[in-house]
């Protein structure tokens, strides 16, 4: 975050969105640059969601914010086969539409609340179903250059956070669409991830370690 940017933090309702917007709060209190926040909600009209949590919280702190509303919801059931998983054509379609919100608004800096588990679970994701060894970076210039996207919470355990928003009590509102798919890779990945570490205490900390030093001469990637 530099001088004067424009951080747009998109905000889901999940523990890790809400403590990503507490912390830029916090930090905007006494950074040493001065920068504005927008916090923005989509609304994917999933069934039951509660869309006057966010608003009623966003306007108690004060902080500038907006929702957008678009029914990826009902594109998605269409097009996923129940059974499937719902979440890369989900991220995809909300990624499209917060770039387009950014614009909009002005956001110079784009804040995603992925956390260290996050970034592990990404790595192995890859290697395990994508074969490439790929991550999931603190700081990206979008494909087309036009956005910068930072993870705050990219060195924070998702342990620390799951404390954090029961201290804070959080409104947390939880994702339907995706919470009821428990055998996804993902949620598999995650469940390997916590048993090394109960298995292997420290583990964690080494691989995501490892992760910020690469040797790509060691590789085997020809180019």
């Amino acid at each position: 975050i530099g001088p004067n940017d424009r951080v747009m933090v998109c905000l889901s309702g999940g523990k890790d969105s809400f403590a990503m917007l507490d912390i830029l709060l916090g930090l905007q209190k006494r950074a040493p640059v001065p920068f504005s926040i927008v916090a923005v909600n989509l609304d994917q009209r999933q069934p039951g969601f509660p869309a006057d949590v966010l608003p009623n919280y966003l306007q108690k702190l004060g902080v500038e914010y907006h929702i957008e509303t678009e029914d990826t919801y009902s594109t998605v059931q269409r097009v996923i086969p129940d059974g499937k998983t719902k979440c890369s054509l989900c991220s995809r379609l909300r990624r499209g539409i917060l770039y387009r919100v950014a614009s909009e608004l002005g956001a110079t800096r784009i804040a995603l609340g992925h956390h260290r588990d996050d970034m592990l679970q990404t790595f192995f994701l890859n290697m395990f179903f994508g074969g490439k060894l790929k991550g999931m970076p603190p700081k990206l210039t979008s494909d087309n250059g036009e956005f910068i996207v930072i993870r705050p919470l990219a060195y924070v355990a998702e342990n620390d956070l799951i404390r954090w928003a029961e201290h804070r009590q959080f409104p947390i509102i939880p994702c339907n669409l995706c919470g009821s798919q428990e055998n996804m890779q993902r949620k598999m990945v995650g469940q390997m991830l916590r048993e090394w570490d109960k298995k292997y205490p420290g583990r964690l900390e080494t691989m995501f370690t490892a992760l910020q030093n690469a040797v790509p001469s060691h590789l085997m990637d020809a180019s």
